[in-house]
C-alpha cells in the first residue's frame, strides 16, 4: 500500500475503513489538524481529519472532537469511523456539501448563523464534557471566574467553520468546552466586527441569542477586555501574521465600544 495516494502511513491507517484509496484531495487545514482531506476508496468517500500520533495538543483536540461528536450531531457532520496506527490518528466524517458563511454586512447568511448559535446554545452539557472547563482567557483577565458556567461551548466561531448547504453546519469541534453561555455569541461579535460590522451592529445581531440577552453585561465586558489583551499579545508575538493584527484591531474596537457604553 506504500504507493497509494497521501502522506506516508496514511493509506495504511485508513485501509480497514476505506479499502484501497483512489484519491486524496487535501483541503485547507486549521490549527488543530496536520491534514484534512476528501478521500475516496473502494468503500466510499469521507472527509478526514488526521493528526500525527504523538502526544500534544493536536492529538488531544482530535480525541475531544471524537468524544463530543455524538452529542453535537446533526449540528456537526457525524464521525463514521476512527483509525489509528503508529504514525496517524484519523477521524472519518460524513461529507457535507455547501459553502462557507458570509459574515459581511447585508449578507443573507447572518440570520442562519445566529439561528445556528441558538441551536448550539440549546445543546445539553454531556457528562463527557463535565471537566472541560474553559480557561483559555484566564491569563488575560483578573476575573476568570466570570467566564465559568455549565454551557457546552463550540468556541470556534469562524466563517470557514460554518457551512451553508441543505442546512447550516458547524464543523471542526476541535476544542469544545464548558463555560459561560454568552461566550459563543460574544465570539460571533468579534468575527462580525472583523468582517466589517461596527461593534454596535455586531451586538445587534447577537441580541437575538437568549444567552446574550440573559448575560450579565459585566461578564461581556470582561470577555471583551480579555480578548483584546489576548490578541494584542498574539499579534505582538507574530507581527508577520496579518490575520492576528486584524483580530487585534477588531477586539480592541469592541472592547472600546463596551467601555464607552458604561457597562
Amino acid at each position: 500500500m506504500s504507493d497509494l495516494p497521501g502522506p506516508v502511513g496514511l493509506a495504511e491507517a485508513l485501509y480497514p475503513h476505506t479499502g484501497a484509496l483512489t484519491t486524496v484531495e487535501p483541503t485547507e487545514s486549521g490549527f488543530s489538524s496536520d491534514l484534512t482531506a476528501l478521500v475516496t476508496g473502494e468503500n466510499g468517500a469521507w472527509f478526514v481529519k488526521a493528526v500525527r500520533n504523538r502526544p500534544g495538543g493536536r492529538r488531544d483536540s482530535l480525541a475531544r472532537e471524537r468524544l463530543i461528536n455524538p452529542w453535537v450531531h446533526p449540528i456537526s457532520p457525524a464521525v463514521q469511523w476512527q483509525a489509528e496506527n503508529p504514525k496517524w490518528i484519523v477521524l472519518g466524517f460524513e461529507i457535507v456539501c455547501g459553502r462557507h458563511a458570509d459574515l459581511t454586512a447585508g449578507s443573507a447568511d447572518l440570520h442562519l448563523v445566529v439561528e445556528l448559535l441558538n441551536r448550539i446554545g440549546e445543546l445539553p452539557l454531556p457528562e463527557v464534557a463535565a471537566d472541560w472547563h474553559e480557561n483559555r482567557w484566564d491569563r488575560y483577565t483578573d476575573r476568570p471566574e466570570l467566564l465559568r458556567g455549565d454551557t457546552l461551548l463550540y468556541t470556534d466561531i469562524h466563517l470557514s467553520n460554518i457551512i451553508i448547504g441543505d442546512r447550516t453546519w458547524a464543523v471542526d469541534w476541535a476544542w469544545p468546552t464548558r463555560g459561560a453561555a454568552v461566550i459563543d455569541p460574544a465570539l460571533l461579535v468579534i468575527q462580525l466586527v472583523a468582517a466589517g460590522h461596527s461593534p454596535d451592529q455586531a451586538e445587534g445581531w447577537v441580541s437575538a441569542c437568549p444567552a446574550w440577552k440573559d448575560a450579565d453585561p459585566e461578564v461581556i465586558d470582561v470577555f471583551a477586555d480579555a480578548n483584546a489583551s489576548m490578541y494584542r499579545a498574539f499579534a505582538d508575538r507574530r507581527p508577520d501574521a496579518t490575520w492576528l493584527g486584524a483580530m487585534a484591531t477588531a477586539t480592541r474596537a469592541w472592547a472600546h465600544h463596551r467601555a464607552g457604553q458604561g457597562h
